[in-house]
Parts: C-alpha cells; structure tokens; sequence
C-alpha cells in the first residue's frame, strides 16, 4: 500500500479537527427540504463508475438526490479509477469528498497525522470473492499457483495476503512466496484467468461474476464468511475537513441524498440498478448490462454504515503485513455526528465508529 506522496497543499495547512457543536446541530436541522442555501457553493466529488460504488452513482445521477436537495450549487463530480488517485485529487485541494474505499482512507488519515480527511458515512458491503480455477478445492491447492489482486496493498490484496498467511502459505511483494500474488487491474485480470496465465484472483464485483460467467472460476473464498455478522466496508463516503468545517450544511445535505440512494438501491433494486448502468455508461462508455448488474448486486449490501470495525482491522492486517507503516490511533477518523442526527430525525438507529 503506496502512502500517498501529492502534495498536501491546503488540507494539511490547517483546518483540521471536528466541526464545532453549533455548526453540527445546524447541519442536522436540515429537512429534506429542496429549498437553496442562502449562498450559492461549489462541491466537487469524486465516485468511482463500480457497481460498489452504486449509492454514490444514484445520488450523483442526473436528477439524483444531491441536485434536487443542492439546487442553487455548482456541483461537480469527479470519476476515478482508483483510490490512490482520489486520495491525491482531495489532498491537492481538486475535491471536496470522495466515496472511497477504507485503505485509501487509511492512507489519507495517517499521511496527514489524523488532519485532512474524516469518513462521515458508509455505502456498500461486501462483494469480494477469491474465485479460482476448477479443480482448486482448497487453500492447499493455491501452493505454486499465481492469483490476482486489484493492486498492492489495496482492499483485496490485503485481505487475500491474509487469508493465505492464516492458511499457513506465505506471499512476498516480489511475487514470489508459497503463491505468487500479482497486482493487476481488475480487466487485465479476466483477459489473463482466460489466458490461463494466473489461476485464481481475489476480486470485487463485479468482476468476480464476470470470472465465473466468462472464465468458468469457483468461488474458493467469499470475503463475507470471514467478518462478523458477514459485515464489512468497501465503500464509504469521505471529505476534506476543511470542507466539512467550512460547510457542514451542504455536508448535511449531501449526506440525506446517500441515504436516499441507499433507500433506493435496496427498495427499488432493478430500477436503480438500470441508473447505475446509465452512470457506468457515461463515465466509461460500456454498459454492465441487466443480467450481470443483477447478479453482482446480489453480493452487495447498501449501507450508511461505514462498519468501522473492519476498517480498523484491515489496517491492522495491512501493518502485519508490512504494506503499511502503523497508523497509529485512527478513532478520530470517523465524523458522523451529522449522519447520526439525520438518521435520528427520522426515527433511525444511528451508526457508531471506533469503540472508545
């Protein structure tokens, strides 16, 4: 896991901390109401064209929830490949938030010694299978063989290095090792499983079904079988905390739009999934289509819960590992004081962060 080195810019100069008591409770009080702020504002945010990016996509749709709850805003939204990239754009003051993954959150908050950037609010989880080629039945089975991740020390790639170290294989970022783990993007990764030059990849989806479908894999592992409760976070929402100081209202509403993409995905399944399909169209010029969007959704669960408990945990696999140095305490990492009192306006449970 490469620790960000762009230029810290604004967000490291100061602002950092937890927006303030009177400004939380102001942001809270918004209705729901389309009414325009006061003052006209720019947001720029990043989200990335991934099925598990899905809550983000609805909400930033073309008459999504943020444009109709922002109406007087020049909202800007930013497509990225990778959390790297995202994590960079923010850090060179280009966005404002980012739905993200937690690595990158991780990366963010430890680079800038716990200043730049908090997590306010979950999207989506699960969905990350290790799928292998027929034949492969076990952990013993992956001895001498080569699997796939997305990147070095990303989500997956930490998640799959663990797994085998529990299983007693070892792994090196050299490649080498008891299996020979290497890094590629998740497109390359379905040309080389069909090449038959890897055996195996530890993939979201929706490329896990693609592998399945078009490759003919396996599901060996399915991540949710690993986490309490079969809980944990792959995507959240996150923002600069200058920003967050700066305009905790337009936070506040940015925030009810995911929840509202949220109530969305889960109500309405197939027509959100058609506007998701739309949103990865635009932004790649490729369609998922109806029955394989339908079938990665499946995997997924849509949740403002940022489900902080694996995040911390992952970090602390990351450390082990040596894909990252130690973060040191990441309970300041998590603001969602506003997300709380939204989900409490409505008579809903609110979410928690660390354990203090």
């Amino acid at each position: 896991m490469a620790i960000v080195t762009a230029g810290c810019s604004a967000l490291e100069a100061g602002g950092g901390g937890s927006t303030s008591a009177t400004a939380v409770d102001e942001a809270i009080a918004i209705d729901g109401s389309s009414e325009p702020l006061l003052d006209p504002v720019t947001v720029r945010i990043g989200v990335f064209p991934n099925i598990t990016h899905a809550p983000g996509l609805l909400a930033l749709s073309h008459g999504g929830a943020v444009a109709d709850l922002l109406p007087n805003a020049d909202i800007q939204v930013n497509a990225f490949s990778s959390g790297t990239t995202a994590v960079e754009a923010m850090f060179a003051d280009a966005i404002d938030l980012t739905f993200v993954g937690p690595n990158p959150a991780i990366n963010a908050y430890a680079k800038s010694n716990g200043e730049a950037v908090r997590v306010i609010s979950g999207a989506t989880s699960g969905g990350a299978f290790l799928v292998v080629r027929e034949g492969i039945t076990s952990a013993t089975g992956l001895r001498g063989r080569t699997i796939a991740s997305p990147s070095l020390g990303n989500t997956q790639d930490v998640a799959l290095r663990t797994w085998l170290a529990r299983q007693g294989l070892r792994t090196d970022t050299a490649g080498g090792g008891d299996v020979s783990v290497v890094p590629q993007e998740n497109a390359q990764t379905l040309g080389t499983f069909l090449a038959g030059t890897i055996d195996g990849a530890w993939v979201p989806e929706p490329w896990a079904t693609r592998l399945i479908r078009e490759g003919g894999a396996q599901v060996l592992v399915d991540e949710r079988d690993l986490w309490p409760g079969g809980r944990y976070v792959t995507t959240q929402l996150m923002v600069a905390t200058t920003y967050l100081n700066a305009h905790p209202d337009v936070v506040s509403r940015i925030l009810l739009g995911v929840i509202r993409a949220v109530d969305f995905a889960n109500e309405q399944p197939a027509d959100a999934q058609a506007i998701v399909d739309r949103e990865i169209e635009r932004y790649t010029s490729k369609t998922l289509g109806a029955d394989l969007l339908a079938a990665a959704w499946s995997n997924l669960v849509f949740t403002v819960d940022p489900v902080a408990a694996s995040l911390e945990q992952s970090a602390q696999d990351a450390v082990a590992l040596g894909l990252l140095d130690d973060p040191g305490d990441l309970s300041g990492l998590y603001d969602l004081r506003i997300l709380t009192g939204l989900l409490a306006a409505e008579g809903r449970p609110g979410v928690e962060g660390f354990a203090k």
